[in-house]
């Protein structure tokens, strides 16, 4: 079936997605589709501007270099960027009320538009998708009872960290430490009231540790920080700081009178994996336990 030309229009008009005609220059030469204010704001007072008329300029330059490397590798370009309709000037009001993200699918045209290079810019909304998979990622990382990062989060970070350390050997300390007597609270008072001296702890830790500093929940009762750019001389009266912390927000918010054992270490060049690191903070708690609790040992 062929389609007469003004068939042809209705059916760009009709495109769910809006497909802009960008030059090489950034030039908005034409645009398709995108009508449902529901998801999209109207682009058409666009046409015949450039992305650097309607743009911040770091923004307009980052859409230029994108046009240029969809014209250079002459296949189809992805990309995903966020713009909210304050961020384009002169566009009308009508559409989203909040920042959306976009997934950008960018094809060179195989005719020049207006004497340029040009090419087929297809802007998805994908806000409720990123949306989704933000909050699985989060579910994925997050100890759902303290919001602290999980084991599997801690050691992806912690691999990270291992690396620079023993590449540019910055001083990283690992603190890991457990409630003393958690199993007494279990079972004289409860898990809900475990759980909650659990939660609390957490509360404590992000008020004495460093916006810097990585806290996760290993499992159980136990808790590692991870205390970047700090020697172990350094460390040491970081992690006694947070043991009082926890301690005064216990029995402040709770009526608890507990306390915390931990050990701390920094990580060595001569350390082989992150296991060796764990391994002697462990080594370090339980040191503390079998000197009598409430304190920190340095390994």
């Amino acid at each position: 079936m062929r389609f007469s030309r003004d068939q042809l229009t209705l059916i760009l008009a009709a495109l769910p997605d809006p497909a802009f005609i960008l030059t090489r220059s950034g030039r908005y030469a034409a645009l398709y589709g995108g009508a449902d204010h529901r998801y999209y704001h109207d682009g058409s007072s666009l046409v015949g501007q450039s992305v650097f008329d309607v743009l911040a300029h770091d923004k307009a330059l980052w859409f230029a270099l994108e046009i240029e490397k969809a014209l250079g590798s002459r296949a189809l370009h992805i990309v995903e960027y966020s713009l909210a309709g304050s961020d384009v000037k002169g566009l009308e009001d009508a559409g989203p009320d909040h920042p959306i993200w976009f997934e950008g699918r960018v094809q060179a045209l195989d005719f020049p538009v207006d004497g340029e290079d040009a090419v087929v810019w297809v802007a998805s909304n994908i806000t409720e998708k990123n949306a989704i998979e933000h909050q699985l990622r989060q579910q994925s990382e997050t100890d759902p009872l303290t919001g602290l990062y999980n084991r599997r989060k801690l050691l992806d970070v912690l691999a990270i960290e291992f690396d620079l350390a023993t590449r540019t050997r910055r001083p990283t300390c690992l603190l890991m430490f457990d409630v003393d007597n958690f199993k007494a609270v279990n079972d004289e008072l409860g898990h809900s009231v475990g759980d909650e001296l659990l939660a609390t702890i957490a509360t404590g830790c992000r008020r004495a540790l460093r916006s810097d500093d990585v806290l996760a929940r290993l499992g159980g009762d136990e808790f590692v920080v991870l205390i970047p750019a700090t020697t172990l001389d350094e460390g040491k009266p970081i992690a006694d700081k947070l043991r009082q912390q926890i301690s005064l927000e216990l029995e402040n918010r709770l009526e608890l009178f507990s306390t915390i054992s931990g050990g701390l270490t920094e990580i060595s060049r001569t350390d082989a994996t992150i296991g060796d690191i764990l391994r002697r903070a462990d080594e370090g708690l339980y040191q503390s336990k079998r000197n009598g609790r409430n304190q920190i040992t340095v390994v």
